[in-house]
């Protein structure tokens, strides 16, 4: 249970609104954003036009402003926009989604100009358009308002459209837009040049379900690009026309032979299935993981087998990964699998191959060797190690001192080395080779 001094609303409430105005009024001193927070608060407590004027006034204030936001200052303009996005789809909309509907619109307005003058490494700012672009098709919808009008404010938004911050706007005003609002953004997307067409008019084609009309919007040479052939062929499958979509995937299978397409080799797999050509799927779904050592792929391909056959097909799919050409994509399946003792015997058949650079992989690998196969663990540690220190990787020295702990306790539980050099051994060697990566050494000793 909470304490009485624990920061929550009850706790806050219990002081009362007097004492809880004049802490506001100290937090809020020299706090521009919490002073702007307040002040529409206020209006909305007098009604949405108030709150609605408050908000123009912010808005046309964000629209002027020329001043560059680099990461320090991002927090800031987030809590501003989010501030102005909330009240607008909050009190206001619940007010007068009439009146939401233009301040939304409005605020959208704002997206390409606030992007251009601001760091958003972290997506946090193009978040917030995002989200506003998604609450506009409920509101839209709840306003009422006539087809027409909305089609031309998309359209129209969708114009300027610099960053992606209203790529998914069609579909969150589908609903509100309806067939004659489709119809007419279509019209304008093609008359106007109004936004980036082909993407458009896929997605309008997908609002209204017209698979026609999707499958019109590429050219031959375009469906010869594996990826496109099989987006097609997807949508032709969900409409019921698996023969059309087999045709669209068969026109880019030369591309698909050079260059590798996971996402065609699926769809086909899903149409041969749908046309009852199980055996044709079951051997792409081999063909496939021979090549990508893709574990949905080969569970798919398993449990499609008679009974007692998949134990066989699971030791051959084994052999298929010790003898693939990518070692670290091997590593990953038998890890993954899990089949640990054959990632074993395979990390130490390997010992001397594994270069640490893949820290991605290497790192959960030997955290799940760990436990019961400790001296495939430590070779792998050794590998990272040893990376991060030839390559003088300085910001993964912490990661890589760590690892050398790992390995020392590790060490512990290995009663026979199998050929690879104990512990004492290797790290005797490492102080030989890179006795000058001090700040690595000092992480090593502070730790003794």
């Amino acid at each position: 249970m909470a304490g009485k001094r624990t920061l929550n609303t009850g706790n806050l409430e219990s002081l009362g609104a007097a004492v809880l105005a004049e802490l506001l009024m100290e937090v809020s001193g020299g706090n521009a954003v919490i002073q702007r927070r307040l002040r529409l608060a206020l209006a909305a407590a007098e009604g949405a036009s108030e709150a609605a004027q408050e908000v123009r006034k912010r808005l046309a204030a964000i629209a002027r402003s020329t001043t560059y936001v680099d990461s320090r200052k991002r927090k800031a303009l987030v809590a501003e926009l989010e501030a102005q996005r909330q009240a607008i789809t909050g009190p206001i909309a619940d007010a007068d989604p009439d009146l939401a509907v233009d301040l939304l619109v409005r605020f959208l307005q704002l997206g390409d100009g606030v992007m251009d003058r601001c760091s958003d490494s972290t997506g946090a700012v193009i978040g917030v358009f995002w989200q506003a672009a998604a609450d506009l098709g409920p509101i839209a919808t709840a306003a009422k308002l006539g087809p027409d009008r909305l089609a031309e404010q998309v359209s129209d938004l969708l114009a300027d459209n610099g960053y992606g911050q209203f790529d998914q706007l069609i579909p969150a005003m589908a609903e509100a837009l309806g067939e004659q609002g489709l119809r007419r953004l279509e019209q304008d997307c093609r008359d106007r040049g109004a936004c980036d067409g082909h993407f458009a008019l896929l997605q309008i084609a997908e609002c209204r379900g017209d698979v026609d009309s999707y499958l019109a919007q590429f050219s031959t040479s375009q469906l010869s690009w594996p990826n496109t052939a099989a987006d097609v062929a997807n949508h032709l499958l969900a409409a019921g026309r698996p023969q059309q979509a087999l045709a669209v995937l068969d026109g880019a299978a030369k591309g698909a032979n050079t260059w590798h397409s996971p996402e065609w080799d699926e769809a086909r797999i899903a149409v041969l299935d749908t046309l009852g050509r199980v055996e044709e799927a079951q051997h792409m779904r081999w063909h496939g993981f021979g090549k990508t050592l893709s574990i949905p792929q080969l569970r798919d391909y398993l449990k499609r087998l008679e009974a007692f056959e998949d134990v066989e097909a699971e030791e051959r799919a084994f052999q298929v990964a010790e003898e693939h050409s990518m070692p670290l994509l091997a590593l990953e399946f038998l890890v993954a699998w899990p089949a640990l003792p054959r990632a074993e015997r395979y990390v130490i058949e390997h010992w001397q191959e594994w270069d640490g650079e893949a820290f991605e992989v290497y790192g959960p690998a030997a955290e799940r060797l760990s436990a019961d196969h400790p001296l495939a663990a430590v070779v792998l540690l050794r590998a990272m190690v040893v990376f991060a220190l030839s390559m003088g990787r300085a910001k993964r020295y912490r990661y890589a001192a760590e690892h050398l702990r790992s390995c020392e306790q590790l060490s512990a539980r290995i009663d026979h080395w199998q050929g690879i050099e104990s512990h004492g051994s290797f790290v005797g060697r490492l102080r030989e080779a890179f006795g000058m990566k001090w700040s690595f050494w000092q992480l090593i000793d502070r730790s003794i």
